[in-house]
Formats: structure tokens, C-alpha cells, sequence
């Protein structure tokens, strides 16, 4: 028979040996992002890339293409998500229960940081004839698909200028690399954009036809963003598309970083710490982001903070 102290010696050395994996395993995070052309999901793939690179001894982030603001807060709603973006105004929606959620309010949505200000367009191609949003009567136009903040606010301009797309021209509902390569091979007469600037989804299609951006601007819209705090006026500079010589007004929501108060505040802590600690290297990784700055990152919250994100802001004495 063996010893009991020979015995006692075995059962620890297995009881290590299938304890340390699971010691040393990283914990998956989820982020989701939107539209793969679209600047949401450069966010969230460039912060799962520094979180991956600085922090990858702990957490495996995964960044992921999804349908938008409204999947993704309904993602978080269900925690199938642990981070995503969305729009200021679908988080306000959202968190409040209006819109999409009305009666239902999303009481667990949290708020992280804000990212760049995303502005609302309206993009055609110049042959088309179109110089305002009443010329897009008898027009083929995308309006987004069901489920993005950009079908929203595509509903919004609309209600502001008067038209139906039920009613008034033949709305399409497709996905915006869809909606781009549209618009090159005449398709499509217009399509409806909310997204940081400079945004592939126009500089891809500038490169093959000539564009124009039709300016949203008039007393309605600028007194709908006076009644919406999580709005602001804006303006697309000059030159920032191809043949696009001139400055063009419109509104523009902020994109904003969100969670669920059930993810961990040591998570949500730890995503914060990191991603302010290497904001060079985020300004870097995409033009939307290089005007990145703490201050300004900690506006346009419109849902309450989460706990881990409030406790670095205080550590380093943003609030």
C-alpha cells in the first residue's frame, strides 16, 4: 500500500495541475459596434485592440459587427452584450423608455464615456437633381435598416420637412456597404448616414462618382435640437469628402459607450483605466478619434454612469 503522506503530496499535484488553466484564463468580453464600414465598429474593434494589446493577460475583447444603437442596447438589456456603442439620443430613449422602448425602459443601461459627435447626412450623387430634402418626392432613398439610431434620425428629418417615406418616395432599408454601393451603381437616388467624419462608407464612394451633402438646417431642425439636449448643431468642414468644397450644417448626436450596471465595476473599471491611459494610440487608430479629449469624453452621457467608470473619473479628478 502507498503512504497516506505519498497519497496526500498526489491529490495536491492534480488538484494544481487542473486549477491553473482555469486560474489563467482570460475573461471574454463582448463589444459590440455596428455596421462593419461604419465608425461604430472601428470603436469598438480599436478599444478591444488596446485592451487586447495592454490588458490581454486578463480579458480576451472581441469586437463585433451589429445592426446598431438599438441591437445593441437590447443586447446589453439581455447582457449579451458587455460593452457596445450607441447614439446619445437612442441611450437617453432607451434608459428613459421612449421610442423603441416606450414603457419599457432599460433600466440597467450604463453609461462609460462618450466618443465623437456623429452627424446626421443626407449624401446623393450630384446627377441626381437633389439640392434639399423636398426633392427626394419620387425618389429612391435608403432610410436605414430597422434597428439603427440612423433609421431614427432619418424618420426624425423627415417628420421635420414634411415628407412620409411610406407615402412620398420608395424607401429602401439596407445596410449602409450595401446602401454606398447603391448609390455608385444608381441604385439608389440618396441615403440617410448617421457617423463620424471621415467615414469610408462616403470617402469609398466619392472616389467613383461625384457626391454632394445636402445640408439639414432649417428653423425645424434647429429648434428640434434645442428641445433635445443630447443633439448639437454642426458642421461637416470643407474637403473632408472628395468634391465636397464647401462647409455643410446639419445636427449630430454623440456616440457614446455603454454597459449593463450588471457587468463588474472591476470590468468596467479596468476598459476605462486603459483606454484613457493609451488615448494616443485610440486618437490614432482612426481620423474620427483624433480630437479625443477626457474632458469631452465625459459629455452627452445620457444614461447614469456606471460605478467603475465614476470611480476612475474621480481617482483622476474628471468629476
Amino acid at each position: 500500500m502507498f503512504g497516506g503522506k505519498w497519497f496526500l503530496s498526489l491529490v495536491i499535484a492534480l488538484g494544481l495541475a487542473f486549477s491553473a488553466p482555469q486560474a489563467m484564463a482570460k475573461q471574454d468580453i463582448l463589444f459590440g459596434g455596428a455596421a462593419i464600414t461604419g465608425v461604430y465598429y472601428q470603436v469598438a474593434l480599436q478599444i478591444s485592440n488596446i485592451m487586447n494589446k495592454h490588458m490581454g493577460d486578463k480579458y480576451n475583447y472581441i469586437g463585433r459587427p451589429t445592426g446598431g444603437s438599438v441591437f445593441n442596447i437590447n443586447a446589453l438589456d439581455r447582457v449579451a452584450f458587455d460593452f457596445a456603442v450607441a447614439q446619445s439620443d437612442r441611450n437617453w430613449q432607451g434608459f428613459n423608455g421612449a421610442s423603441d422602448w416606450e414603457g419599457k425602459p432599460v433600466q440597467g443601461l450604463r453609461s462609460v464615456f462618450s466618443m465623437h459627435p456623429e452627424t446626421v447626412m443626407l449624401v446623393t450623387r450630384k446627377d441626381t437633381g437633389i439640392k434639399s430634402v423636398e426633392d427626394l418626392k419620387g425618389k429612391r432613398v435608403n432610410i436605414g435598416n430597422p434597428g439603427s439610431g440612423q433609421r431614427g434620425n432619418a424618420e426624425d428629418v423627415l417628420r421635420m420637412y414634411g415628407l412620409d417615406f411610406t407615402k412620398d418616395f420608395r424607401a429602401e432599408a439596407l445596410q449602409q456597404a450595401e446602401a454606398s454601393r447603391a448609390l455608385v451603381d444608381q441604385k439608389i437616388d440618396a441615403f440617410f448616414y448617421t457617423v463620424g467624419n471621415p467615414s469610408a462608407a462616403l470617402e469609398e464612394p466619392a472616389q467613383s462618382v461625384d457626391l454632394d451633402i445636402i445640408p439639414l438646417n432649417s428653423d425645424a431642425v434647429k429648434a428640434f435640437v434645442v428641445e433635445h439636449p443630447y443633439y448639437i448643431m454642426t458642421k461637416i468642414p470643407a474637403d473632408t469628402y472628395r468634391g465636397i468644397d464647401k462647409d455643410i450644417e446639419t445636427y449630430a448626436v454623440t456616440a457614446t459607450v455603454v454597459t449593463n450596471e450588471e457587468v463588474s465595476e472591476e470590468v468596467v473599471y479596468d476598459m476605462v483605466k486603459t483606454t484613457f491611459e493609451n488615448l494616443d494610440e485610440l486618437r490614432a487608430s482612426h481620423a474620427a478619434f483624433r480630437n479625443l479629449n477626457p474632458e469631452e469624453m465625459l459629455k452627452g452621457l445620457s444614461a447614469p454612469l456606471h460605478p467603475g467608470a465614476e470611480k476612475y473619473y474621480k481617482e483622476k479628478g474628471l468629476m
